[in-house]
């Protein structure tokens, strides 16, 4: 007769077999030589004796065995069957003598398939113990234009330095961001008391995830790790007992990123200010009687010397100060170094009594997001578009639009159908302006052709170089110029016989947004654009009909460009066009976008292809100037985002 262990064991068993059935799945394990074909194999690689966690054993490696267990490895023979007496012979043994003869079994895509010692496996995960030590051989996969064969590819990598397999991910980057986090590098061997702490936070985190409700995210205790060590130090992390980790993630857990890789959500997003409303009758005439000059604060991550970033936002803070006189006060602060110490300096200025606090940078979205959890009394922005946050705001504009109207009057403007555009970094902000741009363009020429020409790639062709090899004379160039710069190659512009007639500028009128947000702030309407229950975070995401972007045009354009470029113009400021609305192709001739729609403002943000019509690519990680590189790489840190530009 069987053993109650067993009668229970197939009970559960029996459960996940039903359970498989009623949702139409392969109600026993699967077997990886029916999943994968040999053809798609690179190779097999020995990896010894491995500690194995039960949790990502899956399934048996050959087809033999595996109708005897429903896909949760409990049994489904009978209670009479042999292989009932053998299972709990195996339970009888571990009991008596502890855990036998290390398994066999192959690892695929960090999953394993047992090839010996499925009925070992089957006791282990029935007393819920956490891994099991198998011998093991790895299957490795070809490389492929997949997120999932990306990430393994990456994980292998991980897995050379480190020996962890327990840990997971749902997009790329996360491993390198991972050793950085720790203060590792890439290729450098963990020690085993590196392994062993490491194995101590995440087996803690993992549990507090758990118990707080993370098995029902789609996204992995990797992945909420990975963002609170974005938030919180590493070596200050090794140090906090359960009890503070715990506090901690109460803390951040409104604003884990549930779904990571995506970008803010239309639910999320403000697309323009609201109707004026002045707040309600209370607010305003007691809701700031606390504050009798609101304390603003403007936090740089260059001198504006240096960066016409920081100038532009500079500008919109002095026409605060115009537009408010002594009912506020502002103040600019810029960081010493790049290198300096970002949650010091914001941390520095909250303690200097600030009432709203505006980073400037995709830079300071960690330590913005940290100081707003910190602080909930201080009214912090961050100057990027990503992770739709409950506690942070987000602002950003929709420069795409002007770049369109650019790429219109480009078109009309080339005498031989091309054109060069200058781009600063390879982020998703760029890429959607670049597109808008070849799309305008061939609204207006359709042999237009955009020759692209990246600032920030190492071993290229210089631009000048560019120009003269494809006599091409209309450009679109950096948006602004530094102050001190003595170049004034900025904007959309034609060249010959020596010299540079100016087309348009795209702008970013700053002062409209900082105006408008303060002007909310003091008259009680905060949060005006905040629903609680379906808009839990704001995400400010303003273009043409909001004032923010504009553009210029040149007195000396031929009457009809200009006309129709003030046409579309006009449609976009009701909001009545969208550069992105229908299809248009890609460079491999795929189609993208939706006949009787627009791109979602997640799909224009996170666009990684080029349009039909440009020529050119995007530069990959290694030929970027390491400037450019660190940059880029900030935005994956806490989540995809739209960075600034300089």
């Amino acid at each position: 007769m069987a053993s109650e262990d067993y009668i229970k064991a197939l009970r559960s068993g029996k459960s996940a077999y039903r359970r498989a059935l009623s949702k139409g799945e392969y109600p026993y394990l699967p077997a990886l030589d029916e999943i994968v074909e040999t053809r798609n194999i690179l190779t097999e690689e020995p990896l010894g004796l491995v500690s194995i966690p039960l949790e990502q054993i899956v399934g048996t490696k050959t087809a033999g065995r595996q109708a005897a267990f429903a896909s949760n490895f409990m049994p489904l023979m009978p209670e009479n069957s042999e292989f009932a007496r053998k299972w709990d012979g195996v339970v009888k043994y571990h009991l008596d003598q502890g855990v036998g003869d290390p398994i066999v079994a192959y690892e695929y895509m960090n999953r394993f398939y047992v090839l010996e010692g499925n009925k070992r496996v089957s006791v282990l995960k029935y007393f819920q113990a956490d891994s099991i030590e198998g011998t093991v051989t790895r299957m490795v996969p070809y490389p492929q234009d997949t997120i999932d064969n990306q990430i393994y590819y990456e994980f292998m990598s991980f897995y050379k330095d480190s020996q962890i397999n327990y840990l997971s991910f749902t997009k790329r980057g996360c491993f390198d961001q991972l050793t950085e986090a720790v203060g590792k590098k890439s290729g450098e061997k963990w020690t085993d008391d590196e392994k062993m702490d490491f194995r101590s936070l995440y087996n803690t985190f993992a549990k507090i995830f758990s118990a707080r409700g993370g098995d029902s995210l789609p996204i992995t205790p990797g992945d909420a790790l990975l963002f609170y060590l974005s938030l919180y130090n590493y070596s200050d992390v090794l140090k906090k007992s359960t009890d503070e980790m715990k506090a901690d993630v109460d803390k951040i857990w409104e604003d884990i990123p549930s779904v990571p890789g995506d970008a803010q959500t239309n639910e999320s997003v403000v697309f323009k200010p609201s109707q004026e409303s002045g707040g309600n009758l209370f607010t305003r005439f007691f809701g700031l009687q606390k504050v009798r000059q609101l304390k603003v604060a403007f936090i740089h991550d260059r001198p504006t010397e240096v960066s016409s970033w920081s100038y532009m936002h500079e500008l919109g803070r002095m026409q605060l100060d115009q537009v408010f006189g002594d009912k506020i006060h502002t103040d600019a602060y810029f960081l010493k170094e790049s290198n300096s110490d970002i949650s010091g300096l914001i941390e520095s200025v909250i303690a200097s009594g600030y009432h709203m606090i505006f980073t400037t940078s995709t830079r300071f979205l960690a330590a913005s997001l940290k100081a707003s959890i910190e602080h909930p009394e201080v009214k912090i922005l961050n100057c990027s578009v990503g992770q739709p946050y409950r506690t942070l705001r987000t602002y950003f504009g929709r420069l795409f639009e002007a770049k369109f109207l650019c790429g219109m009057i480009a078109g009309a403007m080339t005498p031989n159908d091309k054109i060069a555009y200058q781009a600063p970094l390879p982020n998703y902000g760029s890429i959607a302006d670049i597109n808008a741009f070849a799309l305008g363009a061939q609204m207006t020429n359709p042999r237009a052709k955009v020759y692209l020409h990246w600032m920030s790639q190492t071993d290229t062709e210089s631009f000048h170089d560019l120009l003269s090899r494809e006599k091409i004379c209309v450009v679109s160039d950096s948006d602004m110029i530094t102050p001190a710069s003595k170049d004034r190659s900025y904007g959309l512009y034609m060249t010959g016989n020596g010299l540079m007639q100016r087309l348009a500028t795209p702008i970013w009128n700053w002062g409209r947004f900082y105006e408008r947000i303060i002007r909310d702030f003091l008259q009680g309407n905060w949060d005006s654009d905040r629903d609680a229950k379906q808009k839990p975070a704001i995400n400010y995401w303003w273009g043409i009909s909001s004032g923010i972007i504009d553009l210029i045009m040149s007195d000396e354009l031929p009457h009809g460009i200009e006309t129709l470029t003030n046409i579309v113009k006009g449609q976009m400021y009701v909001d009545y066009f969208n550069p992105f609305w229908g299809t248009f192709h890609k460079q491999d001739g795929s189609a993208a976008g939706r006949k009787d729609a627009s791109l979602t403002p997640e799909e224009i943000i996170t666009m990684n292809y080029l349009a039909d019509g440009v020529i050119g690519s995007i530069p990959k990680s290694w030929e970027l100037t390491d400037e450019a590189r660190e940059k880029v790489e900030i935005e994956g840190r806490i989540t995809p985002a739209m960075t600034t530009v300089e």
